[in-house]
């Protein structure tokens, strides 16, 4: 049996398959890191997060935030929705030596709690990523295979809800 909090969560199948975690990817919001399966509150992730990642010397990657829960986890007729994309980042840096393809859009709930995750790809070179038409219905596999990005090199989710909400999936909050 797996304790992998990607594979408990339901975020490998649901968003990536499985891979093999290659690279140390970082998110932080206000100091605070994001860890498999904390609580966030919006308040908290308002504004965009700082991002670090290790990698390979010469080497640029990908990094995708999505909500695969939106509009509603019961009903996520929208999924997967695309709060932000960087691209060209360079390995061994932080996300803001990056380009922002898709410009942050900080998750806002109205209903139930959604995971938000992050996925890190290695690109093959770079400005081999362009931007998709639209963030609703968002594919991050078929993403990962029309830009030729391979399996993640990392992944990394939270649980957020409504600033006021309570119940539902279990998560342990930071707030």
């Amino acid at each position: 049996m797996s304790f992998d909090p990607l594979v408990l969560s339901r975020v490998v199948g649901d968003v990536i398959d499985d891979f093999d975690r290659r690279i140390p990817l970082r998110v932080m919001y206000n100091g605070r890191s994001v860890l498999n399966g904390v609580g966030m509150k919006p308040s908290i992730i308002n504004d965009k997060p700082r991002v670090e990642i290790g990698g390979v010397p010469r080497m640029f990657y990908t990094l995708v935030m999505v909500d695969p829960d939106a509009p509603n986890p019961s009903n996520p007729s929208l999924k997967e929705y695309l709060h932000w994309m960087l691209v060209d980042i360079p390995a061994n840096m932080d996300g803001s030596f990056g380009t922002e393809l898709m410009e942050y859009v900080s998750p806002q709930p109205t209903s139930g709690i959604h995971r938000i995750v992050f996925v890190l790809y290695q690109q093959l070179c770079k400005e081999s990523v362009f931007a998709p038409d639209v963030r609703h219905n968002f594919d991050t596999r078929k993403f990962a295979r029309e830009h030729y990005l391979g399996p993640p090199v990392a992944a990394l989710y939270f649980n957020c809800q409504r600033e006021n909400g309570s119940g539902g999936r279990r998560f342990r909050s930071e707030n």
